[in-house]
């Protein structure tokens, strides 16, 4: 069933809000003219505020953006001439970033935790001639700089560089301030950023996201996440992600950059500067649901907080119903993905649903096709989901116009899902992590959830094994939540205890204990890396009846 900004339900008035009423409120064809209007409307207010205690107003960050833009025009000659910004969590990423834009530039956004091969393929595929680096970003490029012929200028986003001749962007903006600014071509369809997909099932394509998915989409995202120039966005992530600074921009909203990693004592950062929508990741998310230092009868209270909102990926039901019952305000999740700018799904603050990522975004289409036929499937049935809307790119670089789209549009995601009556939104799994046993479709990450609720277990991850018989059966990498006498033995009753509560088809075969589950800075399992491990042994095949093999048992040390 096709689902395009369902009815509302249970008493919600936004759902069927028309795309109209929101794109009216855009600042303009450019991404830039998002900060542009801000500017105008409210030059005084505060656009960012840092740990520091600092503070900068929309008018000085578009005039920063300005003198930005009048710096590349020097730095980097040529219209659409790519400029890379490592997307760290400080002021620095938004002057930079909407200063290319308003150059006429084309900012490839770098995830400012990748290693030298990683940055090496960002920065190549992209065509980067100029980069905004962090000094510790800019230190692994340097150690790479033979591989990127045609990387010219490097800039600092803070300090000064061991080597001569690499400027921070403090002294830039300040030799370009007042210098006058060539007027950029405004043209919404034109290509504003690159942005890297996740690389999860391969090497990261480059997405090309124009002006036009981002305006529109930021709108969208402000729209559902009910932010307005009254709202305070606690921003706690570990890099600067573009639907957080261009939704709060729209509505012109103030941010605050929170980078400590003290869980807990985020609350009294964000207490003390009145804070509306709390953002972070579903770990950052499930320790504070957890620990008691953070519940609000312990003086852990934000009075003026009015939703919780988590992104990245799925966020356990338990953390969910925790954070609910601590905060007494709703915690949510959408969907989105980096061909869609990202937001395609947002579950209703007036209404959230558990486990759900809500309905679509205003104007934007999504169904659930069947894997194989590529048939539409009925409300509830597991297949495929499908999007299509104004916020999806317009392909990846170097493919073909439109490779990415079907026949009628629509842009295959690759994750699994189901919607319920109401249009709602359930993600299963990626299509990649999925497999088949007896032709039956087991979700690792459904095993996953079960097999965490038992008391000997603190984490895991589930992956596919080959199985010559049944095709692939299920293998756990589990964390034991303490220390047992007998690991193997403590390992087998937590399988077995999940299997019970299972089909034959999502059985667990094979544990394996190990002392942590691979993950990378932003917090996602390395199912890939972790799956071509578990190929790669020469393990006994367990009989059809188990009983289970335990293979690899670390220990604690």
């Amino acid at each position: 069933m096709t689902t395009s900004s369902p009815p509302a339900r249970r008493g919600s008035a936004t759902a069927g809000a028309p795309l109209a009423a929101i794109a009216d409120r855009l600042g303009g064809p450019r991404v830039d003219h998002l900060l542009s209007r801000a500017a105008a409307l409210a030059p005084d207010r505060a656009a960012l505020r840092t740990p520091d205690g600092s503070v900068l107003t929309f008018g000085r960050l578009d005039g920063q953006v300005d003198a930005f833009a009048a710096a590349l025009h020097a730095l980097t000659p040529g219209p659409e001439a790519v400029v890379a910004v490592a997307a760290e969590l400080s002021p620095a990423f938004p002057v930079a970033y909407y200063g290319t834009a308003r150059a006429g530039r084309v900012a490839a956004l770098v995830n400012p935790l990748l290693r030298e091969d990683a940055l090496v393929h960002v920065l190549a595929t992209s065509g980067a001639r100029t980069a905004v680096l962090t000094p510790e970003v800019y230190r692994r490029v340097r150690t790479v700089r033979d591989r990127l012929p045609r990387l010219e200028t490097v800039l600092l986003t803070s300090g000064a560089a061991e080597d001569e001749g690499v400027p921070a962007l403090a002294e830039v903006l300040a030799a370009a301030a007042g210098r006058p600014l060539p007027e950029a071509a405004a043209d919404p369809g034109a290509v504003a950023n690159l942005l890297f997909t996740s690389g999860t099932t391969g090497a990261p394509k480059a997405v090309e996201l124009t002006h036009l998915n981002l305006t529109v989409n930021a709108a969208q995202t402000a729209h559902a996440h009910g932010l307005d120039a009254a709202s305070v966005v606690f921003n706690y992530l570990p890099t600067y992600h573009l639907m957080h600074l261009n939704a709060a921009v729209q509505a012109g909203a103030t941010q605050l950059l929170w980078t400590d990693p003290d869980v807990p004592g985020s609350l009294a950062a964000a207490r003390e500067g009145a804070v509306t929508h709390y953002y972070s990741l579903p770990m950052r998310l499930s320790r504070l649901a957890a620990d008691p230092a953070a519940d609000p009868a312990a003086d852990g209270a934000v009075p003026t907080l009015r939703a919780i909102l988590s992104g990245g990926s799925a966020l356990p039901p338990e953390a969910t119903r925790g954070l609910t019952a601590r905060f007494a305000v709703p915690v949510v999740q959408g969907y989105g993905l980096a061909e869609a700018s990202p937001q395609t799904h947002f579950d209703r603050l007036d209404d959230p649903r558990a486990g759900s990522c809500g309905p679509p975004s205003v104007g934007t289409e999504s169904r659930i096709v069947h894997v194989d036929t590529r048939a539409e499937l009925p409300v509830g049935e597991r297949g495929e989901i499908q999007v299509r809307g104004p916020q999806l790119m317009k392909g990846y670089l170097g493919a073909e116009p439109g490779a990415h789209l079907d026949a009628g549009g629509w842009f295959s995601t690759g994750d699994i899902g189901y919607t319920d009556e109401d249009g709602c939104l359930f993600v299963v799994d990626r299509i990649k992590d999925v497999f088949k046993c007896d032709n039956w479709l087991v979700s690792p990450t459904e095993v996953e959830g079960v097999l965490r609720q038992r008391p000997e277990v603190a984490d895991s991850v589930v992956v596919d094994r080959p199985d010559r018989f049944s095709g692939s059966v299920a293998y756990a990498l589990v964390v034991l939540a303490k220390p047992y006498a007998d690991e193997a033995g403590a390992a087998l009753a937590a399988v077995r205890g999940a299997n019970a509560r299972m089909p034959y088809y999502q059985h667990l075969r094979y544990v394996e204990v190990v002392e942590v589950i691979p993950r990378s800075q932003n917090g996602k399992v390395q199912r890939r890396e972790i799956r071509d491990a578990v190929h790669g042994r020469d393990l006994p095949e367990p009989s059809a009846e188990g009983p289970l093999e335990v293979t690899r048992a670390a220990g604690r040390g």
